[in-house]
Formats: C-alpha cells, sequence, structure tokens
C-alpha cells in the first residue's frame, strides 16, 4: 500500500517530488558538511591535543573598554586556558577606559600568567593598561611609556566671531562651562583643570609603580610624558625583555611550563567601522567631557 501511494505521489506531482529529493539531498549534505567541518576545521579540532593561550587584542585608540573586559573575563572563566598575552598596538586614549582595563588585566594575572607583547605602539594608556601583567615583551623599536595625561582645550572665540557665532549659553555655577570653546579660561579655571590633571597623573603613577612593583619615585621620575623606545625602557626598568610576538608566546610556555604544542586563541573580534569609530569617539568627547576638553592618556 506505502508503495502504491509513493507511487501515485511521484507520478502525479513530478515537479514537487523532485523538489523535496532536492530540498532532502541538500539537508542532508550541509549536515555533513557542518559535521566535517567541526570534526576537522572547528576552533576546538584545533585545539584537540594542545595547550590553550589566550591572546587579547588592544588596537587603536582606547575609547571604550567593553569588548576587551569581556574577552578577558571569558579567557579567565576558562580553565583549559593556561596563560594569555596582551598584544597592545595603542596610542593610548580615554582615562576611564584605559583603567577599566588595567584592572581586568590586573584580576587576570592573579590566576593566570599574563605576557604582554607591545607591537609598533604603546604609550600612555597602552602602557598603562600593560603595567599589571607578570611581563612585558617590546621590540627595540616600540614606541613606549608616555606616562602622563593630557586634556585637549581649544579657543574658537576669534573664529566664531568673523562667522558672526556669538554664545548665549546660561550656566548654573562658575566651572559649568569651564574649557568652553567661546572664549579663553581664567586664571581659575586654569587651576581647577591642573587640580584634575594631577589628580589623574597621580593615579596613572601610583597604578603603574604597583602593577611593575616599582617604587613610586621611581616611576614618578619617568612620568615626564617622553616616550621611549623598547630598549630605553628596558633600561629604565619599564619592559622585562625585548622581542616580538613570538618571544612573548615563548615567555608563557616558559612561565606557565607549557611543553606541548600550543593554540592561539584570539579575540575581542573588531565588530566596528572605521566610520562607527570616528563618529563613536566625537560623541564620547562631547556627551561625556563636555564641548572643547577631555582628559587622556595619549
Amino acid at each position: 500500500m506505502e508503495k502504491t501511494t509513493h507511487n501515485k505521489f511521484s507520478q502525479r506531482h513530478p515537479l514537487i517530488f523532485g523538489f523535496m529529493m532536492i530540498i532532502t539531498a541538500v539537508v542532508i549534505f550541509m549536515m555533513a558538511m557542518a559535521v566535517f567541518n567541526f570534526l576537522f576545521f572547528s576552533e576546538q579540532s584545533k585545539m584537540r591535543g594542545k595547550q590553550v593561550i589566550g591572546v587579547v587584542k588592544v588596537n587603536g585608540l582606547i575609547t571604550d573598554s567593553r569588548d576587551i573586559v569581556d574577552w578577558i573575563s571569558e579567557l579567565k572563566r576558562k580553565d583549559h586556558i593556561r596563560g594569555v598575552v596582551i598584544r597592545v598596538n595603542s596610542p593610548g586614549g580615554v582615562v576611564a577606559p584605559s583603567q577599566e582595563i588595567y584592572a581586568a588585566v590586573r584580576d587576570l594575572a592573579l590566576e593566570k600568567t599574563v605576557v604582554v607583547s607591545m607591537g609598533a605602539m604603546a604609550t600612555s594608556g597602552g602602557y598603562y593598561l600593560s603595567s599589571p601583567a607578570h611581563k612585558i615583551v617590546a621590540n627595540p623599536g616600540t614606541l613606549t611609556a608616555n606616562i602622563g595625561v593630557k586634556a585637549t582645550l581649544t579657543n574658537m572665540q576669534e573664529l566664531m566671531r568673523k562667522i558672526g557665532i556669538e554664545d548665549q549659553a546660561i550656566y548654573s555655577s562658575e566651572y559649568k562651562d569651564a574649557g568652553t570653546v567661546t572664549r579663553p579660561m581664567t586664571d581659575r579655571e586654569k587651576a581647577y583643570f591642573q587640580e584634575i590633571m594631577d589628580d589623574l597623573h597621580e593615579q596613572f603613577v601610583l597604578d603603574v609603580a604597583a602593577g611593575r612593583n616599582m617604587d613610586v619615585e621611581t616611576v614618578a621620575s619617568l612620568a615626564d610624558g617622553r616616550a621611549m623606545t623598547g630598549r630605553q625602557a628596558l633600561n629604565n626598568g619599564l619592559v622585562d625583555k625585548l622581542g616580538g610576538m613570538n618571544d612573548a608566546v615563548d615567555l608563557v610556555r616558559e612561565l606557565a611550563e607549557i611543553k606541548d604544542q600550543v593554540f592561539l586563541l584570539e579575540g575581542p573580534e573588531q565588530k566596528t567601522s572605521l566610520l562607527r569609530r570616528i563618529v563613536g569617539e566625537f560623541s564620547l568627547r562631547q556627551e561625556i567631557f563636555g564641548p572643547g576638553w577631555v582628559f587622556s592618556y595619549e
């Protein structure tokens, strides 16, 4: 009976029956490919029989810490991650996100071996977030250090006058419009900003001293805003070894006593386009720090 019914359907609706057979074949093929990819090309298959070292990529200007901190937290939770390399290619960035990444690296180093690998540049906030690692590896020509804080303050009063724009905003208190682009700063405002700068600079010095296990006075003597090459930083105790990414991986293997082959698990994924990064940075400066000024480790 089933055969008769089957023959009747295929004979009465040959096009539908043929289409269904094609769909079935495609589904079976896709399932077979998924299983094949999982067994031979997936992340899990590549890690099979190998020790895993996590890699945290810190690239470009630091304006948001969320993706990096989340990835560090994920690596921290994974028991099979034996150590982590923080790969830094950054000129620094906004203060608070740099501090958040610093804290995440510091906490990670309490549980796993952490080595920083500095690329072309790891200055200011890029150096700041690197300092809690167990070891820092820099290329001889890496630009690093540059320990200090900068506030960008712009006076556009004359330009605004020439194009006929006049500021008529109303403020509730003396310092609410401090740093506005519409006029020069007063002496009291300069002193106010200097107090903020000095406090942020002190935080920077204290955190680097704690992260590197150095005397505060020694770090303070180096924290005059100067950039250093990797070789100069080594001579000043700000990095531990000269070398590249492979040297950092080898150092993690040595410190974590990893003798087997290793698989590098890299993240976080770069999700933001260049245009969105530019727009996001501009919005951050305007919405959080107010018009005309922003404190940054850069």
